[in-house]
């Protein structure tokens, strides 16, 4: 089973692009940040078009996630990250998938920092961290992904000397992430390719992707019950020298499930 995350960066502005990606990788399921759409514009047509069934929780120009299932409709159990009723931003989704609980997330980038929007980030994190202990706790096969706006150590970013100030990069949020993983959670990228230099973004200036200046701020953390399952993780990173592209290009892992491939 192939799950993928993917920050899209508007999805219909960079609809022919993801379209072309899933035509030719096919994943089985795949979560969507930065839709950047309300609720009404997803592409809802084209996207059943191309093979997928999908559940998405958008936002009128910024935010949005979704999960994509190939050949099945996701069941949806879950939107909104738990533990403050007023917030408003859409940035989470559950759904289940092929017997697997996905949790697409799309954690708040924090800048400037320090600032009422690093507090924000670092609140939404706490609610994360306990949210995801009780996924932990019910025993399920779980994999919380999407793009976290975090660079986990300095390995994970071009020339971390100019980032120490960033609100990707700072200790605090560091440290969350740490103590995230801390709970049993599996880097699945990091697992697969210890001490590489691998990054999932590149920004649209400075000749960046051409220079490979770029950040592994998209992740996939596999549950325990799942991270036995783990047999690749990659990024498209093609996709991110296409046309008119993302930011971002798509990570995937590949898990080898009873009765999947």
């Amino acid at each position: 089973m192939r799950i993928a995350t993917f920050n899209v960066n508007g999805i219909n502005s960079r609809l022919p692009a993801l379209l072309a990606w899933l035509e030719r990788t096919r994943p089985d399921a795949v979560c969507l940040q930065e839709l950047k759409a309300p609720q009404d514009k997803f592409p809802e047509a084209a996207i059943n078009e191309a093979g997928y069934q999908a559940v998405w929780h958008g936002q009128k120009s910024w935010n949005g996630v979704a999960i994509l299932a190939r050949g099945e409709a996701p069941v949806e159990v879950g939107r909104g990250l738990p533990g403050d009723p007023d917030d408003e931003q859409s940035r989470y989704i559950e759904a289940v998938v092929g017997g697997v609980l996905i949790a697409g997330l799309y954690l708040p980038n924090g800048n400037p920092a320090p600032g009422p929007k690093f507090d924000y980030k670092l609140q939404w994190f706490e609610r994360l961290i306990v949210h995801a202990a009780r996924l932990l706790d019910s025993g399920a096969a779980v994999v919380l992904a999407g793009d976290f706006n975090v660079m986990p150590t300095e390995l994970d970013v071009y020339k971390p000397e100019r980032w120490v100030d960033d609100a990707l990069f700072r200790p605090e949020v560091r440290a969350a992430f740490h103590r995230l993983l801390e709970q049993g959670w599996c880097d699945a990228l990091r697992t697969m390719h210890p001490g590489e230099k691998i990054y999932t973004f590149w920004d649209y200036f400075r000749n960046a992707y051409s220079r490979d200046a770029g950040l592994r701020i998209d992740h996939l953390l596999l549950s325990p019950a799942l991270a036995p399952a783990l047999k690749a993780a990659e990024v498209d990173r093609d996709v991110r020298g296409g046309d008119k592209p993302s930011d971002h290009a798509p990570v995937w892992v590949e898990l080898e499930l009873e009765g999947r491939s």
